[in-house]
């Protein structure tokens, strides 16, 4: 399900038409996350703690009805929920496109997203989305990096669907921290949405 958000009342209208017509209308923020208890959950449940930790940044994603809006002919559409793409790696050091379902358990995804990912490894190439990407989160994996910052690839004209990457853990004593890079379009996105989008996962973490 989706809407179209009328222009007229949006408050946020000035920076729409603002950012919009900018050749790069990103903006990005990474930070260290503590995912102690998401990789404590998968080890639980013989689940994977990327998986753990891709369901929490969806959770998060969903939350914030700005990181469900997308573009679209001129126009603000917001989805009511956002489904997740993921990239898998390959023993040849190349990759393929996996797509999931978030809305279940934590539990639930785990198992099922394991079972996705193992049907993607057998297709070759850069496996094309089932479904509608508009829609979609976009996520990775960059497990060999403590990074500080990303810069993502994005098509032309804007793109609007938000873009997160997951760096190397670090430990620090008895927690385990990370780094999570997220990308969106301005036009849509301000610092705040950001900013919530960081509390809300870390607040899932901290719950589990």
């Amino acid at each position: 399900m989706k809407k179209i958000i009328d222009l007229s009342n949006y408050p946020r209208r000035s920076h729409f038409e603002y950012f919009g017509a900018m050749a790069f209308p990103y903006v990005g923020l990474t930070a260290n996350v503590d995912v102690t208890n998401l990789i404590r959950f998968a080890k639980e449940h013989d689940g994977s703690s990327f998986h753990a930790v891709l369901w929490t940044a969806a959770k998060a994603v969903n939350c914030i009805p700005e990181l469900r809006q997308r573009i679209v002919d001129g126009q603000i559409v917001e989805f009511d929920h956002c489904n997740a793409g993921f990239t898998v790696a390959r023993e040849d050091h190349t990759f393929c496109n996996c797509d999931v379902e978030t809305r279940m358990s934590l539990e639930e995804f785990l198992v099922d997203a394991r079972r996705r990912q193992e049907e993607a490894k057998k297709h070759e190439g850069f496996v094309n989305s089932d479904e509608d990407e508009i829609g979609q989160i976009f996520t990775s994996c960059m497990p060999w990096v403590e990074f500080t910052q990303v810069v993502q690839p994005v098509p032309s004209p804007g793109d609007c669907n938000p873009r997160i990457i997951f760096g190397k853990y670090i430990r620090e004593g008895e927690r385990t921290k990370m780094p999570l890079h997220i990308q969106c379009n301005h036009a849509l996105v301000d610092g705040w949405h950001i900013a919530e989008f960081f509390r809300i996962f870390q607040q899932i973490n901290d719950e589990l």
